[in-house]
């Protein structure tokens, strides 16, 4: 014997499924709706499952008219915010597109049917390069699962040789990490934790980690001073060098962007009137020199003298003529 069907369920899913501010329904639709489903309803019935929706805290709005029409008013998210997460995942070049299609199918259906077909409407291809497999995102699994149970992973890690083969860091030996958190950084998964082999708190690219396995051996803990939140903007862009304490002199007209690299609460102060100091702790690296030298000159390293001499050999090497072999 089939079990029989519960009207105010399918009440709550005809309301979910094809009503929003936009689109509410009457009693008849609904009617008709259950009718497909094989549910006996009246006008009385329906009205009765509404107030018990309403009842048990369910956002049914009430259009009162000649004939009330319904609609669920609060969904989890509004079209502005699903439209957001939608463009974030189609511009993502750590998902596949399998990957991504996938992910907005599920956000899509969070919203009813005529705000999913608004949505899917306006999906345009921007261009991003999507990778071609999906082992980064089994690695961001076992990363997670390792950071939930604070255990070790192991793992190789790679770059690419100019023929574009994979060369394996640390002589293909697999590395001994801790997993603290998995950062989202200039369009790339990152993972910062403590590394045995390094010894010492360092980050890795999620993309490049192959073979990773959940260990047994418990993870070492986060020291109690350690600030993830300082790390994160000391490894400027996610690239190691040697911390340092640098003051800019930027032009005016640069303040925007000081304040979106580096935050509100960067130290600064007027140079003369038509420049300003800031003071910030980076990680001296090939990437930090690299922003400077894209400001064309609107920013001049002032301070310590250690990454000023870095940054004129940079512009040294930069400035070499290329000779052909």
């Amino acid at each position: 014997m089939a079990a029989k069907k519960s009207r105010i369920l399918y009440v709550k899913r005809f309301l979910d499924e094809h009503t929003d501010e936009e689109h509410p329904t009457g009693i008849v639709e609904i009617i008709a709706f259950l009718a497909d489903e094989g549910i006996a309803a009246t006008r009385k019935t329906v009205a009765q499952d509404i107030v018990q929706l309403i009842d048990a805290d369910v956002d049914v709005v009430c259009n009162k008219s000649r004939q009330n029409l319904y609609f669920i008013g609060g969904r989890h998210f509004e079209m502005p915010e699903l439209k957001t997460l939608i463009d974030v995942v189609q511009a993502s070049n750590f998902l596949t597109k399998k990957r991504s299609d996938m992910l907005i199918g599920k956000l899509l259906a969070l919203a009813s049917p005529q705000q999913a077909a608004e949505l899917a409407n306006n999906l345009y291809f921007n261009g991003t390069v999507k990778p071609n497999n999906e082992k980064a995102y089994i690695n961001i699994d076992r990363l997670l699962k390792a950071i939930i149970l604070k255990k070790r992973v192991s793992f190789m890690y790679f770059d690419y040789s100019p023929d574009k083969k994979k060369i394996y860091k640390h002589n293909q030996k697999r590395y001994d990490f801790s997993p603290w958190a998995l950062i989202w950084n200039n369009d790339r998964y990152y993972t910062i934790g403590y590394s045995e082999s390094h010894g010492k708190a360092v980050r890795f690219r999620i993309d490049r980690i192959a073979l990773a396995n959940l260990m047994g051996v418990d993870a070492v803990p986060i020291p109690d001073d350690f600030d993830l939140a300082s790390f994160i903007m000391s490894v400027f862009h996610m690239y190691e060098g040697p911390m340092l304490e640098v003051t800019l002199k930027c032009e005016n007209s640069l303040m925007a962007t000081i304040i979106d690299r580096f935050g509100e609460g960067v130290n600064t102060e007027i140079a003369d009137p038509k420049h300003f100091y800031a003071k910030v702790n980076v990680s001296a690296s090939k990437t930090f020199y690299g922003w400077v030298f894209g400001m064309d000159g609107g920013i001049e390293i002032t301070a310590p003298t250690d990454a000023v001499e870095a940054y004129r050999r940079m512009l040294g090497r930069a400035a070499r003529p290329f000779v052909a072999k």
